[in-house]
C-alpha cells in the first residue's frame, strides 16, 4: 500500500531517492559510507566572515593608498604656491637648479636671495625671513625645512 501511495503522490515520489545506490545522498546500507549532513548556517557564516576580512584587508590598502596619494597631492599644491611666491619676487639672477635660496619679505615686496638669514651680520636689510627654498628640474622649488 506504501508504493501505491509514492506512486501517486508526486511529492513523495520526488522525496525518495530512486537513483543507483553508490550514488545515494544518504547511507543505504550499513556498509555504505558516513555521509556527515553540513551545517549550512556554519558554511555561510565562515565564508562570509572570511568575506569580510578579505575585503576590508583591501579597503584598508586602498585608504592608504589614497591617503599617500592625497599627500602626494597636498605637497604639490604646496610647491605650487611657493614657486608662484618666488616667481613673482624680484630676481636680479637667473636661479640654479639644485641650489637652495632664502626669501625674505620686505613692506609689500618678496625678494629671493643666496644669503642665508644667519650669515647678514647685526642686521638684516629685509622685514622677515618668509622661507628657504630649492629650485627643482622641473622648475618647481621646494621648501627646505
Amino acid at each position: 500500500m506504501d508504493n501505491e501511495l509514492i506512486k501517486t503522490d508526486p511529492l513523495k515520489k520526488d522525496a525518495l531517492y530512486q537513483g543507483e545506490d553508490k550514488f545515494s545522498p544518504i547511507p543505504l546500507t550499513v556498509s555504505s559510507p558516513k555521509i556527515n549532513p553540513i551545517d549550512k548556517r556554519l558554511v555561510k557564516a565562515t565564508a562570509f566572515e572570511t568575506m569580510q576580512y578579505q575585503a576590508n584587508q583591501q579597503i584598508m590598502l586602498l585608504k592608504k593608498q589614497a591617503d599617500l596619494i592625497m599627500a602626494q597631492a597636498k605637497e604639490i599644491e604646496e610647491r605650487l604656491i611657493i614657486s608662484q611666491k618666488i616667481y613673482e619676487a624680484d630676481l636680479n639672477f637667473e636661479p640654479v637648479i639644485g641650489t637652495t635660496y632664502h626669501v625674505y619679505a620686505k613692506k609689500e615686496k618678496t625678494v629671493l636671495s643666496l644669503v642665508a638669514p644667519n650669515e647678514w651680520g647685526k642686521k638684516m636689510p629685509y622685514d622677515a625671513h618668509t622661507c628657504s627654498a630649492t629650485l627643482l628640474a622641473d622648475k618647481s622649488w621646494q621648501v627646505v625645512k
